[in-house]
């Protein structure tokens, strides 16, 4: 398989997981409204995640699947975030000592994700 056929099979693939993620969204959030506390209210805000591992499986198969060199830069995007997540987050909770909001963990995956695509949208740009 050439790196364009990966590409689309990539993309195609977490497009299904990103559409089957809001729904299981959507209707876990719905679902849960009136669901007493417990262990099933539980697992049905969960659900969610299921599409997560389709995402994720999809992530292992493109980089399983590309060139040495691809791999090479995608670990080089992925140690940058994770270095500067860390930073970032661990500076904001010394803030939350000294009186800032609380964040939601939520936070942390949309920043490293942004900050993922910002390094890999900076090479991308370089190496045209």
């Amino acid at each position: 398989m050439n790196q364009n056929q990966a590409k689309r099979r990539y993309f195609k693939e977490l497009g299904i997981a990103f559409a089957l993620y809001i729904v299981l969204l959507v209707g876990a959030l719905r679902l849960s409204l009136d669901m007493p506390a417990g262990a099933l209210r539980t697992a049905v805000l969960l659900t969610p995640m299921l599409a997560f591992l389709l995402a994720l499986r999809a992530v292992v198969r493109a980089v399983r699947s590309s060139d040495e060199f691809i791999r090479k830069t995608t670990l080089e995007h992925l140690a940058i975030a994770a270095a500067v997540t860390a930073g970032v987050t661990f500076t904001y909770g010394f803030l939350e000592i000294a009186g800032f909001p609380k964040l939601s963990m939520f936070v942390v995956w949309p920043l490293m994700g942004g900050v993922w695509a910002c390094t890999t949208l900076v090479q991308t740009l370089r190496h045209r």
